[in-house]
């Protein structure tokens, strides 16, 4: 029987998923050897490749396509109709359709060019909203507790499967069980069914290992996250420690929100069931969007896809306009939010402010570069689209009006709907120079240490923010402080750190040279702050941030061949205190 074109598109469309598919799970499984080997740098280039693959892979699917089907076919829209119902039988029994569904959208947006979004062309609502049923795979492993806390701990941290041993469990889960007995509510503590529950997969990123779940009793639960951490130095110091320990417990659903924050790397765990999955761990945070837990375990395509479902169900609504977004307008984008969802939209301008020397193309590979490198807590995660349509009156018309000014090239009316040719979208945060002018004093305190960790923190990561103005950092629910304009940043490496040349009265020489890409840390203060009040706690905080020597020092580390990571809780939570790592 010859088969028709469309159901051979679909599985080639398949084909390619299944590649991509075998590739993610390869690179994601050798995570656990990394971490025993404390591979740090191989575990930056996986981290990367995994983020990359997904383009690779639709890019060599296009091209067999290509290669395989008359132009005719694959320009049919018809076409692809029959190919869509054909896809989705064959996806219909498979434990990652989801996934397989966003892949088949994105080889019908690189043909028709982000055109024609219709729901019987390609998966613009998923082939089975109704239709879901549970695999009957367990993701879990439990133990009773019966009041034995560190044997409960013992238990979760020997049945995870790690290949090195650990320095001193005893130590740990004693320091762990007494954390838990101070901590969890009282429920929990005197019921006679608490149990520990932890999803089977270890969770690795960067330096760590996670275990997840959560702690239940008496009719309660809390999410539980369990760090655990190589010795200091390990994979970086010739002799240093290869043994684990357990470097804090977490129970708060904010602390492990931000765990699995947007502002970080995607997390390398071995996931049998994606949908059920994240449907665990939303249930640990309930606040915290679909689409972002897909993307916090590596699928960040499609947490662009059902980000894009609930944008869509959320503007139905008309519970609000599209705005400008407060603050200061930017010299770069234009900047509009949707407030009732919680989303900014960025728009690279036509024009730049005069200061502002780089291309479209400049900002769209920093963009990229923020993409594929280690976010640390400290620079949120975006989503890019091609043409993105709404209706007009969706639009606040002060919104508008300014939009088609400054991005004519991109945005423009076509009927009463609105075509947004390239855009970007981020959490919506409080930008930090309008939260300094709301907040109270002791507010202002936290909030400018922090200000001055996330600069550290993103120069340990080898990143400079460029621009380290107050309203391009922006203040999440957490109070945590975030960057989010990225058209200056750089590599740390990249810079010139200098002192400012004392002048030479003797001859009167009071000028000097300066390089494209020095850099003088002195003039951080008066740049960085009108406000001579603000300014000086600011200093006060960080003083090394005005030093030359400090940043030369951080760009020795980095060259020498040191990963430093930034572990996403604070530093007074871990058991080991500091151990020489920067933590939130």
């Amino acid at each position: 029987m010859k088969l028709s074109p469309a159901y051979r598109l679909a599985t080639t469309i398949l084909h390619g998923f299944d590649e991509y598919r075998a590739r993610f799970k390869e690179i994601t499984r050798d995570a656990s050897r990394r971490f025993c080997e404390a591979a740090w740098r191989e575990a930056q280039q996986a981290s990367a490749e995994r983020i990359n693959l997904y383009e690779e892979k639709v890019g060599d699917t296009l091209a067999r396509m290509q290669r395989t089907f008359p132009h005719e076919v694959m320009a049919h829209c018809e076409c692809w109709r029959e190919a869509r119902n054909h896809y989705a039988e064959l996806i219909s029994q498979r434990l990652d359709y989801e996934l397989a569904e966003t892949f088949f959208n994105s080889l019908f947006c690189s043909i028709f060019h982000h055109r024609h979004i219709r729901n019987d062309w390609m998966f613009v609502y998923s082939s089975r909203e109704d239709a879901a049923h549970h695999s009957g795979i367990e993701l879990c492993r439990r133990r009773a507790v019966h009041g034995d806390w560190q044997g409960a701990l013992a238990w979760a941290l020997e049945g995870a499967g790690f290949n090195n041993p650990f320095a001193d469990l005893d130590s740990d889960t004693a320091l762990g069980a007494n954390f838990l007995e101070n901590h969890l509510p009282k429920a929990i503590l005197d019921a006679d069914d608490s149990q520990v529950e932890l999803l089977m997969p270890v969770f690795y990123r960067n330096k760590g290992a996670y275990l997840v779940g959560r702690i239940l009793g008496g009719g309660e639960q809390v999410p539980l996250v369990l760090p655990v951490l190589h010795g200091e130095g390990y994979g970086e110091q010739e002799g240093a420690d290869s043994r684990l320990h357990l470097d804090t417990v977490l129970i708060e659903t904010d602390e492990v929100s931000i765990i699995f924050s947007f502002t970080r790397a995607y997390f390398q765990v071995d996931v049998p069931v994606p949908g059920e999955f994240v449907n665990y761990l939303q249930q640990l945070m309930p606040h915290k969007p679909e689409g972002e837990l897909y993307a916090a375990i590596g699928f960040f395509k499609h947490g662009k896809t059902e980000f894009f479902r609930a944008l869509n169900h959320q503007v139905a609504k008309r519970e609000d306009q599209f705005i400008i977004a407060p603050g200061v307008r930017g010299m770069v984008m234009a900047v509009f939010v949707l407030p009732s969802s919680r989303t900014v939209f960025k728009i690279i301008k036509d024009q730049f402010d005069p200061v502002k020397e780089m291309s479209r193309e400049d900002v769209r590979e920093k963009y990229r570069l923020v993409k594929r490198h280690d976010r640390v807590g400290r620079m949120a995660d975006t989503q890019e689209f091609s043409n993105f349509i709404a209706r007009q009156d969706h639009f606040d018309p002060e919104c508008l009006e300014h939009l088609l000014e400054v991005c004519a090239s991109t945005v423009y009316l076509k009927g009463d709907k609105v075509i947004i040719k390239h855009c970007y979208t981020e959490r919506m945060m409080t930008p930090l120079n309008i939260y300094l002018e709301e907040c109270s004093e002791e507010e202002t305190l936290m909030v400018l240490k922090d200000y001055g960790n996330a600069i550290k923190q993103l120069a340990a990561a080898n990143i400079f923010p460029g621009d380290m103005l107050l309203k391009n950092f922006g203040v999440t629910r957490q109070k945590r402080v975030i960057f989010y304009d990225y058209d200056e940043i750089c590599y740390l490496t990249e810079c010139n750190f200098r002192h400012i040349p004392k002048s030479s009265y003797l001859d009167g020489d009071t000028g000097f040279s300066v390089g494209p890409n020095d850099i003088f840390p002195e003039e951080f203060g008066p740049f960085l702050f009108a406000n001579p009040k603000l300014r000086e706690r600011f200093l006060e905080l960080h003083p090394e941030l005005l030093d030359a020597d400090y940043w030369q020092g951080l760009q020795q580390t980095i060259r020498d061949g040191r990963v430093i990571d930034v572990y996403p809780y604070r530093n007074k939570q871990r058991f080991a205190g500091s151990m020489g790592q920067l933590v939130y």
